[in-house]
């Protein structure tokens, strides 16, 4: 299965605000995912103009959908779902987000998403992005699955 068809059957996230490209690895702790940033998105535009940067917000939600992959992909080992109109991830927290590097145009952006904590529905996690194997965003945060109906 190549990596669209997987992240598309696991998250109801799609283009353009789907961040991420491919699943890099996974493990019952932890998910890497990557994402291009292509140079001709739109929002280069205006964020700014002259000097272009990945708005900080986008490369959290990268991170955030990340985590959204992991709880899909442990879901899907224990014969749930995520799947788009059924069972959604929202987030519920944000905490401690630290930026720390610029990403820009062009570049290749490396999320690690790490569960700290499952408490039934409640997903805690530790996430970062990397560019150039340089830390760029920390952030600690929530999610929880609702039901789509």
């Amino acid at each position: 299965m190549d990596s669209n068809e997987e992240i598309y059957g696991a998250i109801p996230h799609r283009p353009p605000f789907l961040w991420v490209d491919s699943i890099v690895s996974f493990d019952a702790r932890t998910i890497v995912t990557e994402k291009f940033i292509a140079p001709d998105l739109d929002l280069f535009r205006g964020h700014y103009p002259g000097y272009p940067l990945m708005p900080g917000v986008l490369l959290c939600e990268a991170v955030f959908q990340t985590g959204a992959l992991f709880m899909a992909k442990i879901l899907q080992e224990s014969g749930q779902s995520l799947k788009s109109g059924e069972r959604t991830p929202v987030l519920t927290r944000i905490k401690e987000a630290k930026f720390k590097r610029e990403v820009k145009p062009g570049d290749t952006i490396r999320m690690h998403v790490t569960l700290d904590e499952n408490i039934g529905n409640a997903w805690f996690f530790k996430g970062k992005v990397l560019v150039d194997n340089r830390t760029a965003v920390k952030v600690n945060f929530g999610c929880t699955i609702t039901d789509a109906a």
